[in-house]
């Protein structure tokens, strides 16, 4: 049996089981932005400083709006969180998953993990009644879901992420052009990938950062990639375009490599961060269900 084989979802029950759906009703899609959206009154979704209804506090994260720091709890705590508001709005929400075929590797499956917490993510938005939208995107945008809302989508949901096999080179930029002149109005946009893209991230995130997008950024990387168990004289391939090198793997080699991946991510965090965009940084090996039920919200994506 290939690897392809082995980790190939067949059924919407190995991206979400019974048990975490019923979790994931109680939550609901927030925004960290002011986005208007093309209807009101269908749902109940939180927005920022809108109504005089209070809803709760998260934490504040660099780019937020200082207006709605909640003062009081910065004097008796000496921490910054922002005060969340109720309003009705109709809420966009996209999520774009790479489906390249780098992310076709290691152990546990990084495609795999990548579509379980995609179709964690829109489930929630449809049991909200959020508008969603799923893009899968390797050399561009490969494959499109339609706008959804509703619980009664959660099978088109899913058979479009079980459809959304890893394969062929990819291109973030087009991808993200692709996307920007196709989508209409505004919404948060969640884009998982590893962010590995010869041409870099930046060209395409940049298309993502503007008024009209709340931009959340997840990278995931398997164990294999963090700490790779590797030794002796090797040809390391790019499973995307055959491209291959020959290395010696020492010890050194090896902190040199640690060393370089941390900048790397450091350096998406950071361009992600001054900009207003939440980055968040997770691992194949990561649950769904603590990535989804804590991670998620402590950074405000979910309530």
């Amino acid at each position: 049996m290939s690897a392809r084989q082995a980790t190939t979802p067949r059924k919407l029950t190995d991206l979400l089981d019974a048990s975490f759906m019923a979790r994931l009703d109680a939550l609901d899609v927030l925004s960290r932005k002011m986005l208007q959206g093309k209807l009101r009154g269908e749902r109940r979704a939180k927005r920022r400083g809108q109504s005089v209804e209070f809803a709760d506090h998260r934490p504040y994260v660099v780019g937020d709006d200082l207006r709605f720091v909640d003062w009081n709890i910065y004097g008796r705590l000496d921490q910054l969180f922002l005060k969340l508001f109720l309003e009705e709005l109709d809420l966009s929400l996209h999520v774009m998953v790479d489906v390249s075929g780098s992310t076709d590797w290691g152990e546990p499956n990084k495609s795999l993990a990548m579509r379980k917490l995609a179709a964690a993510i829109a489930y929630v938005g449809l049991v909200s009644n959020s508008r969603v939208t799923l893009t899968a995107f390797a050399d561009g945008i490969v494959a499109q879901a339609p706008s959804m809302r509703g619980r009664r989508h959660a099978r088109q949901m899913g058979e479009f992420l079980l459809a959304a096999e890893p394969e062929g080179a990819s291109h973030f930029e087009k991808a993200c052009r692709q996307f920007e002149t196709g989508r209409g109005g505004s919404g948060v946009v969640v884009v998982i990938s590893d962010f590995f893209f010869k041409e870099g991230y930046d060209a395409g995130l940049r298309r993502l950062m503007s008024d009209r997008y709340d931009l959340y950024a997840v990278q995931m990387l398997t164990p294999q990639e963090t700490a790779p168990d590797l030794s002796g004289d090797l040809v390391l391939v790019d499973v995307e375009d055959g491209d291959g090198a020959e290395v010696t793997v020492s010890s050194a080699l090896m902190t040199y490599y640690k060393r370089n991946l941390a900048a790397y991510c450091n350096e998406l965090k950071s361009f992600c961060t001054r900009r207003g965009a939440a980055y968040i940084l997770t691992s194949s090996a990561e649950a769904t269900e603590q990535l989804v039920l804590n991670t998620l919200r402590r950074y405000g994506l979910l309530r």
